[in-house]
């Protein structure tokens, strides 16, 4: 089972963003967990971060990729078959599709629900992750939609908002990581 970490700052200064990925990617490389920062391509050149993953309101996937150069992942978020044909063409890596359910970490987020995310991914070519309001208790009828280009989930307030983080990321995984290998 993969893992990326992803690192958003909304109203963080640049200095302190670049200072906090830095310090996550010390973190992440021993266990070689890719360190993916949220719309901000400076801050991940600046820290030498993995990737980045843009929004539609943020820099082109394209413009990106020119950037950051084609060992980096760029992922881009996705609600329409046409956004994610676009996502292609610009050379992304992977499509951020959602929200699937509604969710805390954005507001006025439209929803795209579960006949949504499979539409986008039978019309994607990229691997498509499943994001927004993703918990314990949706996320196994998430991946169970079928397509074989949905490759994951990505979770926040799941594990985030919980007494402990450790505990609940390891509770999340061991139950994804039972329901793949019953599935397989």
């Amino acid at each position: 089972s993969s893992r990326v970490l992803f690192r958003r700052e909304k109203d963080a200064e640049t200095r302190k963003f670049i200072e906090t990925a830095k310090a996550c990617l010390k973190i992440c490389r021993p266990y070689k967990v890719p360190l993916l920062i949220n719309d901000r391509i400076d801050v991940a050149l600046a820290s030498d971060a993995d990737g980045v993953h843009v929004g539609q309101s943020d820099m082109p996937a394209r413009v990106a990729r020119s950037l950051l150069g084609p060992d980096k992942v760029i992922g881009v978020s996705c609600k329409t078959v046409e956004q994610a044909h676009q996502a292609w063409l610009d050379g992304a890596d992977y499509i951020g599709c959602g929200g699937v359910y509604p969710t805390s970490t954005k507001a006025n987020n439209s929803t795209v629900g579960l006949d949504g995310l499979k539409t986008i991914c039978l019309a994607s070519k990229l691997p498509v992750v499943a994001i927004g309001g993703i918990n314990a208790s949706n996320a196994i009828t998430v991946l169970g939609i079928g397509p074989p280009n949905l490759k994951g989930v990505a979770v926040v307030s799941t594990v985030f908002d919980r007494s402990s983080v450790v505990g609940e990321t390891r509770k999340l995984h061991s139950m994804l990581t039972e329901a793949v290998l019953k599935a397989n």
